[in-house]
């Protein structure tokens, strides 16, 4: 049985790494090194130490060192309504594991844990976009295909 634990501002640069994994797989290319990685590695030491949890990363170690594997989410607050009278939905992002620590069930661990940390802060809703690769692990954890269609608007970005 594999034990993910809740990730610390310690495990940011490793997250990051897992990140990039992540994004090379979705997009079939690694991501070009820049800016991202330091902001994205600052923002979670200071996200991941906040006193009032909006986002947790669940990892597992890998025996070597660094991390094998880790499943990130976040709590949105939204208005509620029928189908979600809370209005508490979560998101999960960047679930990756190391290609040297895959088909063991480290992914599994990370998700189990952060969907046990969504239920216990009352989030009925959870999205997430999935690879190929990914959908067999979110479907025997319950998740389907919606017909939500989406848009999305990115602004560009402020000229200096």
């Amino acid at each position: 049985m594999v034990d993910a634990r809740r990730a610390t501002p310690e495990d940011a640069t490793e997250l990051v790494r897992l990140r990039g994994l992540m994004l090379a797989a979705m997009a079939g290319s690694d991501p070009e090194p820049g800016p991202w990685q330091d902001l994205t590695r600052d923002n979670l030491r200071d996200w991941l130490a906040g006193p009032e949890p909006w986002l947790a990363a669940f990892v597992v170690d890998a025996p070597a060192g660094g991390l094998a594997a880790c499943a990130v989410g976040t709590i949105e607050r939204r208005l509620g309504g029928p189908a979600n009278p809370s209005g508490l939905c979560g998101y999960v992002f960047n679930v990756s594991t190391d290609p040297a620590h895959r088909r063991r069930g480290h992914s599994r661990a990370c998700m189990t844990a952060l969907l046990n940390w969504f239920r216990e802060r009352g989030v009925r809703k959870i999205d997430l976009r999935a690879s190929e690769a990914g959908r067999p692990l979110y479907r025997s954890l319950g998740f389907r295909e919606t017909a939500e269609p989406t848009m999305r608007l990115t602004a560009p970005a402020d000229r200096a």
